[in-house]
């Protein structure tokens, strides 16, 4: 087997995934369309122009940020065009199948799931290990419902009581990532101003309190917390994830989140200077163990149960 067919055929699990991993998938399709280009000594502007397409077209290809992924067509072009074996074609044909079947969060309405968001969400039911920094409210995958629900009534004052009711129903289907049998790493590191900022009320801060004391009990979560006294703390203004994949020639990604847009990193002197910074705050924080503890006298002392 050449290297190149061995490298394909690491790509075979996927087809047997029993959920649909379009934002996965679509990646991976572009990286190794992007490799086999290269083994033929193509640069993009050369592929593109010898298929008629748009230098555009193929970068997006190849990046795989499309809603949609490449046609077939499009793809067995890109193939025979590189003299790809029969092996390799159809491990990625296979794979650009079920890069059209659609994820459980493609099926919610756009408002609710706009492109940039619906990447995230793609992105995050696909990685290996998330990181994420918070500095106003609690992960999103660490939410209990209610207090999503004093989120989205924060955030969005003037939306219906039915739309306030399908986001956090959203919400709480995604914190189902990390109970999966083959969940991501999570490693948070929260600011503990969060934890003092009351949503909704006593009652739903003590409830997510106790919630992320559990979820830190999974072998797959580790939560920290940056103590006010931290006053030089290396903190951005703006909450962040990192997001990896894994060892499938996959670029990390940076998510960073504004009111109404994101932006999303690959370029790795920008991910790896992000790396840092989360490096920087898991060192400032308290341990894991400090900060369970932290949380406990925090939910017993400001949010003490009602009798």
């Amino acid at each position: 087997m050449s290297a190149e067919s061995h490298r394909i055929s690491r790509l075979e699990p996927y087809l047997d995934r029993s959920e649909p991993a379009p934002t996965l998938l679509k990646m991976l399709v572009g990286v190794q369309l992007a490799g086999f280009r290269e083994d033929a000594g193509l640069s993009q502007e050369q592929a593109a122009r010898r298929l008629g397409f748009s230098p555009a077209k193929l970068s997006r290809i190849e990046s795989g940020k499309g809603r949609k992924p490449p046609t077939e067509k499009d793809v067995r072009a890109l193939l025979e065009l590189y003299g790809t074996d029969p092996y390799e074609v159809s491990v990625l044909l296979k794979l650009l199948q079920r890069a059209g079947e659609p994820g459980w969060w493609q099926r919610y309405d756009k408002r609710l799931m706009p492109e940039w968001f619906e990447r995230l969400v793609g992105l995050q039911e696909a990685a290996v290990t998330i990181r994420t920094f918070e500095i106003q409210y609690v992960p999103g995958l660490l939410q209990t419902a209610e207090y999503a629900r004093a989120v989205v009534e924060r955030g969005l004052p003037n939306v219906s009581a039915g739309e306030v009711q399908r986001r956090v129903e959203l919400r709480m289907r995604r914190t189902q990532l990390l109970s999966r049998a083959d969940a991501p790493q999570l490693w948070a590191v929260i600011d503990e101003s969060v934890l003092l900022r009351i949503l909704g009320s006593h009652e739903v801060m003590r409830e997510q309190l106790a919630h992320l004391i559990a979820m830190a009990a999974l072998p797959n979560v580790t939560l920290q917390i940056v103590p006010l006294n931290v006053t030089n703390a290396s903190a951005p203004a703006i909450p962040v994830t990192y997001l990896r994949f894994g060892g499938l020639d996959l670029p990390d990604v940076v998510y960073l989140e504004h009111i109404r847009s994101a932006n999303f990193l690959e370029d790795q002197d920008e991910t790896e200077e992000y790396r840092l910074v989360l490096d920087r705050l898991a060192d400032e924080a308290l341990t894991p163990r400090a900060s369970l503890e932290l949380l406990r006298t925090t939910m017993d002392q400001r949010y003490p149960a009602t009798r």
